[in-house]
């Protein structure tokens, strides 16, 4: 879970409609409208990613008034379903998907059990993706995938970096063709075949 206590304010006085903002938010909770950018206040996760952003520094981040808490509770869904998409997305569901925010695959897959249908909803639902959005794409593509849901980044949108091949997917030829040369891919496949598959510590034991 997160608690989100800043939210992105606009001066109109600066914006100048560029859509910057607009394509770096990770739960597009900020829309340029006649020229200026307006803030969804109950959408924005507070990641500063428009701030940090803006090239004429019209968008500040301050303090909410009311903190919200964003999480799934994995316990709202069907603790054997969320491991079946975990092992589909060849992820163990304890393990940590966003570091940013701590989020967990078994949120992740929860958030999606429940409707989520794109990496914007589950940051919505979940918090993750509101840090540095680039290392828990992977993950959550992979468990969307998995779920038999195909996403595509929105329009014009900057924060996706599309989907990378696992160890579990490179070819035969090309493992064979590199094992001389120092790297280790069934060694490596091994480890995290390990670690996808070790016993459950947490919420989920039952």
């Amino acid at each position: 879970m997160k608690l989100v206590n800043l939210i992105a304010q606009v001066d109109r006085g600066k914006c100048v409609g560029c859509k910057t903002c607009e394509k770096v938010c990770p739960v597009l909770a900020i829309k340029v409208v006649d020229g200026k950018a307006e803030v969804d206040v109950d959408r924005c996760r507070g990641c500063a990613a428009c701030e940090q952003r803006c090239p004429v520094y019209a968008i500040s981040m301050q303090k909410r008034d009311n903190p919200l808490l964003v999480s799934v509770d994995i316990a709202s869904v069907n603790y054997d379903e969320i491991l079946k998409l975990c092992s589909n997305a060849l992820l163990h569901p304890e393990q940590v998907v966003c570091y940013c925010t701590g989020t967990r695959a078994e949120e992740i897959a929860a958030a999606i059990l429940k409707g989520a249908k794109s990496p914007e909803d589950i940051s919505f639902m979940t918090g993750a993706r509101t840090g540095c959005k680039v290392e828990c794409i992977q993950p959550i593509l992979r468990l969307l995938e998995a779920a038999g849901v195909k996403s595509t980044p929105p329009q014009g949108g900057w924060q996706w970096y599309g989907r990378t091949v696992t160890v579990w997917e490179i070819p035969k030829k090309v493992r064979e063709k590199h094992s001389s040369r120092g790297f280790y891919f069934d060694e490596d496949e091994k480890l995290l075949d390990r670690v996808r598959t070790a016993p459950l510590q947490g919420r989920g034991v039952k």
